[in-house]
């Protein structure tokens, strides 16, 4: 059973997914650095938002020597 505070979590996490896409919209493949940099939220959500918009195949994740590079499907 769900609760009133891990509905407000799932919310959040929503929310900052959608944040994560419209960085990504607007400012195309960047590094997962750059990324959690250029969305106002927490680190940690926007790992999870991260995890969530990749579960839904929204992005695509790339590894490199570099590091890790995030953008839109």
């Amino acid at each position: 059973m769900a609760t009133s505070t891990t509905d407000s979590l799932v919310w959040k996490i929503g929310e900052t997914a959608g944040k994560v896409w419209h960085v990504l919209k607007d400012g195309g493949k960047m590094s997962m650095t750059r990324l959690i940099r250029s969305v106002d939220a927490p680190r940690d959500l926007v790992l999870q938002a991260i995890g969530w918009l990749a579960r839904e195949e929204k992005i695509e994740i790339e590894q490199s020597s570099k590091g890790r590079y995030v953008w839109l499907r």
